[in-house]
């Protein structure tokens, strides 16, 4: 086993260059950090989407949760000592979404640490790897000895990834009467049709839908055949899936492009002059544009067919 300072530590290097091969983007691990917060959220069960909102041993949870997620996503070997074993390194995993909050075990002493943190206040995310050291935890004692990267000693870290964009959580970041407007709709294809009403082009995740319909077919609710897509059209409203023929639409209109399980609402009105040189789509023989405020409401027109459900 060859490692010392910073920088020459082989087995590091092997392991960060072992996980950026199996996730070149960061996209995998963001996904699975969002999952797992909106996991513990279970908003189709409770209608909760902010952390704050947790009990106590939910958030203790958490760090097993991410835990368990990454090995299942990267199906990383369980380690001898550690939890993973990563390019023939034992590796622990650990998880704080306070940043710095790392509680190190004792008997990672001498060991690789992943350190995975997320802020869905910030919406931003983190993942990097440290040897640990005695000397460079802080001193102090609880119950099971766990101890903490002291501040200054957090540049030791080989960040993979550092303040990375975490996906949004719509339902937390939205304005508070939209929000509150969403939720006193009384059924749960009511709620839908109101959130994608009022959160227009922003990117809006599987787990949101989840939480404002708290139904089991909430999918369903999004799409035509009565859902919001086929209820919101009268007021000029596209909602726009994950299908490649959505998201050429959504890029034309120089929208957000949905991720797998996303969909992005926007109004849009047939182009005229005064709309100008504005990003443009061709659907149903006219060309569409994204509406202004002061632009007239008229029908949207049908989205381009799509095989398969989204």
């Amino acid at each position: 086993m060859q490692h010392g300072a910073a920088g020459l530590d082989r087995e590091l290097d092997e392991v960060s260059e072992h996980i950026k091969a199996l996730d070149p983007t960061g996209r995998r691990f963001a996904r699975v950090l969002r999952d797992t917060i909106d996991q513990l959220l279970n908003g189709e069960a409770t209608g909760r989407y902010d952390w704050k909102t947790l009990y106590k041993t939910e958030k203790t949870h958490a760090g097993t949760l991410v835990e368990i997620n990454l090995q299942r996503e990267f199906r990383f070997a369980d380690g001898a000592a550690m939890d993973y074993q990563i390019a023939g390194v034992d590796v622990d995993c650990k998880y704080s979404q306070q940043f710095g909050g790392w509680m190190i075990p004792p008997e990672a002493m001498g060991h690789i640490c992943l350190l995975a943190w997320a802020d869905d206040y910030k919406s931003l995310w983190s993942v990097g790897l440290v040897r640990i050291r005695d000397e460079w935890l802080n001193t102090g004692i609880n119950r099971d000895l766990k101890l903490t990267l002291k501040a200054g000693h957090r540049e030791k870290i080989k960040w993979l990834w550092r303040d990375e964009d975490l996906p949004e959580n719509v339902l937390l970041h939205m304005d508070a009467a939209d929000r509150a407007a969403v939720f006193a709709a009384d059924s749960g294809q009511r709620r839908l049709n109101e959130l994608f009403r009022r959160v227009q082009r922003r990117r809006i995740g599987r787990n949101v839908v989840r939480t404002v319909a708290q139904q089991k077919d909430y999918m369903k609710r999004v799409r035509g055949n009565g859902g919001s897509r086929s209820a919101l059209r009268a007021e000029g409203i596209l909602i726009m899936g994950d299908y490649a023929s959505h998201r050429a639409v959504a890029g034309q209109l120089g929208l957000p492009l949905p991720e797998e399980g996303e969909f992005v609402s926007a109004r849009v009105v047939t182009s005229r002059l005064r709309h100008g040189d504005a990003p443009s789509v061709s659907l149903d023989g006219k060309r569409w544009v994204l509406a202004q405020t002061d632009d007239p409401v008229e029908p949207a027109p049908a989205l381009p067919s799509h095989t398969g459900q989204g």
